[in-house]
């Protein structure tokens, strides 16, 4: 099962109330206030980790209560602090305070971390209210109470790459040709319910990470189809490689289905549309994929591939056309 979006409520343990306390013991006749402090509530914190893949876990638990920190006793025994939760995500997830609808962090990297909602601090105890004015204080504070937060959970697939394109137009068989994954693969539409992830080995020290993701309809930024739940995946992703199926299933013109990609990326987020693409006619060996190529050519201002996973053609090229794209945009992002 795979999940991607998720809403949760955290509350971070109360600390623990002061202790109203006086020393006696035997033999001393001046005892004194010896009411120890409070312990800190226990804090809710969030922590990317690689290996995580999915927001499932949350998807079965929705509330989140830290652990209350221990009561002060005498002889000034400070209370125990209450335990952290540690609640893990995939890297690439990003914390949204669901009230105020505004971004806490992004947790895009393994081992970044964020602290949703801080336990309380532990009361003072009599102890502490001592002075040279007032040498037997009876007033302790309780603990306070514990952060509380409604959050909305998102993950955006982390890739270096994402494939683009209609239904069928042959993104999950480029990434199974091209990396060690093995998405399902069908000849209906939607067959990929969820972004696929795959390593692509160019050299012995070049890498880079390919996202399948699920084929974008007409109407996918106002929600119509997968819609929102995946365009957002597309966001990570610093190159996209846009496929266009040279004789689509449903007898849809390919012209016309680039223009349309075009116009959902557009529509979703300008600075997405702007994202350096590779546009490719797959399915190099049927028949119309030369006339496609020539039109595509017609159509835009940059270079169109031709290329099949089935036959191979063109996949090599691809791959090092990738790597030096992104190899440019790393040096650029560095200059700058």
């Amino acid at each position: 099962m795979f999940v991607d979006r998720v809403q949760i409520e955290v509350e971070a343990g109360g600390g623990g109330n002061g202790c109203s306390s006086f020393r006696r013991e035997r033999y001393i006749p001046k005892g004194g206030p010896d009411g120890g402090d409070g312990g800190d509530g226990g804090s809710i914190i969030i922590k990317a980790e690689n290996g995580v893949n999915s927001l499932v876990q949350l998807a079965h638990q929705h509330h989140w209560r830290g652990k209350r920190g221990g009561h002060g006793g005498g002889a000034n025994r400070t209370g125990r602090k209450g335990e952290d939760i540690i609640i893990k995500v995939p890297p690439g997830t990003v914390v949204i305070d669901a009230n105020a609808d505004f971004i806490l962090k992004d947790l895009a990297n393994d081992g970044d971390q964020l602290v949703a909602a801080r336990g309380g601090k532990g009361g003072r105890g009599n102890l502490s209210f001592k002075s040279s004015t007032n040498r037997a204080p009876r007033e302790c504070q309780p603990g306070d109470p514990g952060e509380k937060r409604l959050l909305t959970l998102e993950l955006k697939s982390i890739a270096d790459v994402g494939l683009i394109g209609k239904p069928n137009a042959g993104k999950s068989t480029l990434l199974s040709r091209l990396s060690r994954a093995r998405p399902e693969i069908a000849d209906y539409p939607f067959t990929t319910k969820f972004p696929n992830l795959g390593q692509v080995q160019v050299d012995i020290d070049t890498e880079f990470i390919l996202a399948d993701i699920p084929g974008l309809i007409e109407g996918a930024a106002e929600g119509v189809g997968l819609g929102h739940e995946f365009l957002r995946h597309v966001e990570r992703a610093g190159l996209l490689v846009h496929l266009v199926e040279p004789s689509p299933v449903d007898g849809t013109d390919p012209i016309e289905n680039y223009r349309s990609i075009r116009h959902e990326l557009e529509a979703y987020n300008p600075q997405l549309a702007a994202r350096p693409e590779i546009l490719c006619v797959t399915k190099a060996e049927l028949p119309d994929s030369q006339e496609t190529l020539e039109k595509l050519r017609e159509e835009v201002d940059h270079d169109v591939h031709l290329i099949s996973a089935i036959t191979g053609q063109g996949l090599k090229e691809l791959v090092r056309l990738i790597a030096t794209q992104l190899e440019a945009a790393k040096k650029l992002a560095e200059d700058a």
